[in-house]
């Protein structure tokens, strides 16, 4: 599928799909996006930026990334939009332009959606370690909306599992990108394991 005139965000970050992404918002071109997306009830795009900031000139960025449904937002003060985002699909962007503002504007191909896949048993330290993660925000924040791992949890699936330790592990930005755009789960799952058991994490 593929989609028209969606807006682009590239950021210093890489989404997943099901992954929260709280956004602190004040140039105008993105505040007019984040409006537009309410508005219409639209998503965003989120890449990671290969060359230039966050803020000022147009940067670019990686052809692969996630959406962004925002679903939740406050007005820290006046000019700062404070949005809370939840990552849903993969794609690939297929071109682009940009607006006067400096806003990205795409044509872009939804990518599949990870084959629904439990984890195995070998990979099982992995889901253990996710909960352990789960439980651990729970503890220390106790207003579901602003932790940083969404409900509803799914410790079985190996997307989501895979996911989850992807965003919260301190794996470098281009690995983080090369791992949201592998299409198998299990592979992304074991090479998640290889990362944690080299670094005696299990």
């Amino acid at each position: 599928m593929r989609l028209d005139n969606v807006a682009l965000f590239p950021l210093g970050t890489v989404l997943f799909p099901g992954g929260v992404l709280p956004l602190r918002i004040f140039e105008t071109r993105y505040m007019d996006m984040a409006r537009e997306c309410l508005r219409e009830d639209q998503p965003f795009g989120v890449c990671l930026i290969t060359e230039g900031s966050e803020v000022g000139a147009v940067a670019r960025h990686e052809p692969v990334g996630c959406l962004a449904r925002i679903t939740d937002c406050d007005m820290e003060q006046i000019g700062v939009l404070l949005v809370r985002t939840i990552g849903t699909d993969r794609f690939r962007v297929d071109d682009t332009r940009v607006e006067r503002s400096g806003l990205i504007r795409a044509t872009v191909t939804i990518l599949a959606e990870d084959p629904q896949t439990e984890v195995p048993g070998d990979l099982a330290d992995c889901a253990m370690l996710a909960r352990r993660i789960v439980e651990d925000l729970e503890s220390r924040e106790t207003d579901s909306q602003l932790r940083m791992i969404a409900q509803p949890y799914a410790f079985e699936s190996a997307s989501w599992v895979g996911n989850r330790l992807a965003e919260v592990l301190p794996l470098p930005l281009a690995a983080k990108q090369r791992l949201m755009e592998i299409d198998d789960p299990l592979t992304r799952l074991a090479l998640l394991q290889r990362f944690l058991q080299e670094h005696q994490v299990l």
